[in-house]
């Protein structure tokens, strides 16, 4: 099992960015696809990005555009960048490992997450 520490939430005003950090204690964090996913009050838990061991990255279409998953494998460490935040980004924040790049379904560790509030 993996141990993730998300870092980097907070409140933001609309149009705004934010850029989360989350850290992995493995020593083979190279081998481990990575993901972003969030979860708002009374919704499903949802992955919106996700960074294949190479780089290549995959995102739900409610954030194309806007948001970008990098890693630094140096640093066993995963970022997403927010940009242009809308109200309906707000969500606790959750970082998670393995997750299938094609079809975006979750791995099975998951950090413990950070909250996203965007409002004016």
């Amino acid at each position: 099992q993996v141990q993730l520490v998300e870092s980097g939430g907070g409140l933001v005003q609309p149009g705004g960015s934010l850029r989360l950090s989350c850290a992995a204690s493995t020593t083979i964090f190279n081998i481990y696809t990575m993901g972003w996913g969030r979860q708002a009050p009374g919704k499903q838990r949802e992955l919106v990005a996700v960074v294949s061991t190479s780089g290549y990255t995959n995102y739900a279409d409610s954030v194309k555009g806007r948001f970008t998953i990098s890693r630094n494998n140096a640093k066993n460490t995963v970022y997403l960048q927010m940009n242009s935040l809308k109200p309906e980004d707000t969500a606790v924040y959750f970082c998670n490992a393995g997750p299938s790049i094609q079809t975006m379904v979750p791995g099975s560790s998951w950090g413990q997450g950070t909250q996203v509030t965007v409002s004016s």
